[in-house]
């Protein structure tokens, strides 16, 4: 029998062995999870989308806080899904004479700017200088507020998220002198930074404010609360920051205020959820609405904003008590006109409606 030679041997073991790893390399990319990733609709999208970092996170609907122009205010809302602009709507818009014109040209236009950009970075609509500012102010404020909720939503299950900073915009106060509007941060239960939104201006109020402001920020930081001084020659003005700053408290979860924990507590956080909706423009003014919702229900509603002075007063009075009792008997906005109060019905349901939206309800 012919014997085999050894180099012979070694040369066809050499050449299985590269045809084993020929075969090997032909089969991987279809079994690499980087490559089949990437040939669908996994990391790579997402990644794309979100570079710029002025996107909005999450999903659901938020509506930014009301921008004060010179022309009237400005309010926008988005909705949000896979943490991609879907929608963008005003809430709030100049009206009235000339403004309803560039209104009806510029609102469309933004709208579509901000889906196409998926931020705040678009381009003012030429002629509607003012409007267009505001819109952006307000449009940075809902996706502000949209990468907040992303981010508390994404720390839940790990306890983490909680103790990052949160930034929370009060409701707006109206003093007799304008509105005050404070925002927060929060971290660990803490307030850790404090600003004002809002605040009167305009003749000698530039003064009082450029005075009071910083005084009432840094009170607000060192208390951890909203039970802070008034700040002497500016009374109305501490009124209504302390008014926005609680808001932004309550919002915030933060009412522990200097360490109780209270804002890290997960299961307290869902428990309870305390939400404002848009503000309704009505005939004889602005409606706006406050519900807490635990456990899918509606347990408390109460008005932000109503309709004031003259008969408007009388009216408020009778109607605003019988639309919350109502809310919270419903659990939902699909209640009954108060009679005599058609106007602050039609706009509290709006703006419940839009709370509701917002808690998810």
């Amino acid at each position: 029998m012919r014997k085999s030679h050894p180099v012979r041997r070694v040369v066809l073991a050499s050449a299985a062995t590269v045809s084993g790893v020929v075969l090997l390399l032909s089969l991987k990319p279809s079994s690499d999870p980087g490559s089949a990733s990437a040939a669908g609709n996994g990391a790579v999208p997402p990644a794309a989308s979100a570079q710029g970092g002025a996107q909005a996170a999450g999903t659901g609907m938020v509506t930014g806080d009301a921008a004060q122009t010179q022309y009237g205010a400005v309010q926008v809302r988005l909705t949000v899904a896979g943490g991609k602009i879907t929608k963008a709507e005003t809430v709030q818009a100049p009206k009235g004479g000339q403004s309803d014109q560039i209104t009806a040209n510029a609102v469309p236009k933004l709208n579509q700017a901000v889906v196409a950009a998926q931020g705040a970075n678009i381009d003012a609509v030429s002629g509607a200088t003012y409007t267009s500012t505001g819109y952006k102010q307000s449009l940075q404020s809902a996706i502000d507020k949209a990468n907040a909720t992303a981010d508390t939503g994404s720390g839940g299950s790990g306890g983490g998220g909680s103790a990052q900073a949160k930034t929370v915009t009060g409701d707006v106060a109206n003093t007799q002198y304008g509105a005050v509007q404070v925002r927060v941060t929060v971290a660990g239960g803490k307030i850790t930074k404090a600003e004002t939104v809002q605040a009167p201006k305009g003749g000698q109020s530039d003064q009082i404010t450029a005075n009071a402001v910083p005084k009432l920020n840094q009170a607000a930081v060192a208390a951890g609360t909203a039970n802070i001084d008034a700040v002497s020659g500016a009374t109305y003005t501490s009124a209504g920051y302390k008014e926005s700053l609680q808001s932004a408290i309550d919002k915030a979860g933060a009412t522990g205020g200097s360490g109780s924990g209270a804002a890290q507590d997960p299961g307290a956080s869902q428990a309870a959820k305390t939400v404002t909706g848009s503000v309704a423009q009505t005939q004889y003014g602005p409606v706006q609405v406050r519900v807490t919702v635990a456990g899918g229900k509606i347990t408390k509603a109460e008005a932000v904003q109503t309709p004031k002075g003259g008969q408007s007063d009388q009216i408020t009075a009778n109607a605003v008590p019988k639309l919350n009792q109502a809310a919270v008997a419903a659990g939902t906005a699909d209640i009954d006109a108060v009679s005599g109060a058609t106007y602050t019905s039609a706009g509290y349901k709006e703006s419940l409606q839009s709370a509701l939206d917002q808690a998810g309800g």
